[in-house]
C-alpha cells in the first residue's frame, strides 16, 4: 500500500508534502509588549489528505490558517508550500499563489449579494484573465458538481444557508486549487445541513483526491477527518 500521510507520532512518512511548516512563530506587537500567537509550530500535510485543526478561541488556529493561506506572514521559521519556500515572498507573489493554488471556504460564505450563484463562482477566474465564456462554462461544471446547476441564476438571498455554502465550495473548486482551506465551514449551518456539507467535502476528498484542511472547534466535524491536529496556546499538542 503506498505511503500517503504524514502523521504525528507515526512512522508513516509521505514521499512529499504539500504543506510543510518548520518552527513557525508569529508575534504581534502590542504597544511596548508583544503577543505570541504561534510558538515554534511544526506541521506537515500531504497531497490528497483531509485534516482538521482544532482548538478553542484564542488557541492560534486562525493565525495558523492565515499563514497557511498566505493571508499573513510568519515572524520566524519556514513555510514550504508544494516544495517552494514561501516564507518571505512579496505580497504580489503570495497573491498569485493564493489565487491559483488555494480555494477558500468561509463560515459566512462571503458571496456577492447582487451576483448570481454562477457569477459568484466565476469570480476567481476573472482574476486570472479567463474569458467570460470559459469562466461561465467552468463555473457551471462546478455548480453541477455540488448539485446546484439548476440554481445557477439565483442570488444568495434566494438560497438556503446550505445552498450558499455549496456555492462557496464551487467557487473554491473552480480554479482547480492544490488546497481547499475551510474555516468553520459548517459554523453557520444547522446540524443536518452541516452534515450534508461535510458529506460533500468528504466526497471531494475521496473521489477527486482534493486536499482539504478544515479549521474548526466542532468535534462532530473534526472526527470525520483522517487526521486531527490540536492547537493550544499557540502550540500543536
Amino acid at each position: 500500500m503506498p505511503l500517503k500521510y504524514w502523521q504525528v507520532c507515526s512512522q508513516e512518512i509521505p514521499l512529499s508534502s504539500l504543506i510543510d511548516l518548520e518552527h513557525v512563530t508569529k508575534v504581534y506587537p502590542l504597544g511596548d509588549n508583544a503577543y505570541v500567537a504561534l510558538k515554534e509550530v511544526n506541521f506537515k500535510m500531504a497531497s490528497g489528505e483531509m485534516a482538521a485543526i482544532v482548538g478553542a478561541s484564542g488557541s492560534g488556529k486562525s493565525t495558523l490558517m492565515n499563514i497557511i493561506g498566505f493571508l499573513d506572514y510568519c515572524t520566524e521559521g519556514k513555510y514550504y508550500f508544494d516544495g517552494q519556500d514561501v516564507s518571505h515572498l512579496a505580497e504580489n507573489e503570495l497573491a498569485m499563489i493564493r489565487n491559483t493554488k488555494i480555494g477558500f471556504i468561509f463560515q459566512s460564505f462571503f458571496l456577492l449579494a447582487r451576483s448570481t450563484a454562477l457569477q459568484n463562482v466565476m469570480l476567481p477566474l476573472f482574476y486570472r484573465g479567463v474569458s467570460r465564456d470559459k469562466a461561465a462554462e467552468r463555473a457551471m461544471m462546478m455548480l453541477d458538481k455540488v448539485g446546484l446547476a439548476h440554481l445557477a441564476q439565483h442570488r444568495p438571498n434566494q438560497l438556503s444557508g446550505g445552498q450558499q455554502q455549496r456555492v462557496a465550495i464551487a467557487r473554491a473548486l473552480v480554479g482547480g486549487p492544490a488546497l481547499i482551506l475551510a474555516d468553520e465551514p459548517t459554523g453557520a449551518l444547522d446540524s443536518r445541513t452541516g452534515k450534508e456539507v461535510m458529506d460533500l467535502l468528504l466526497q471531494l476528498n475521496h473521489d477527486d483526491k482534493r486536499t482539504i484542511l478544515i479549521i474548526t472547534h466542532d468535534n462532530e466535524v473534526s472526527k470525520r477527518c483522517e487526521r486531527i491536529v490540536t492547537i493550544k496556546d499557540g502550540n500543536i499538542v
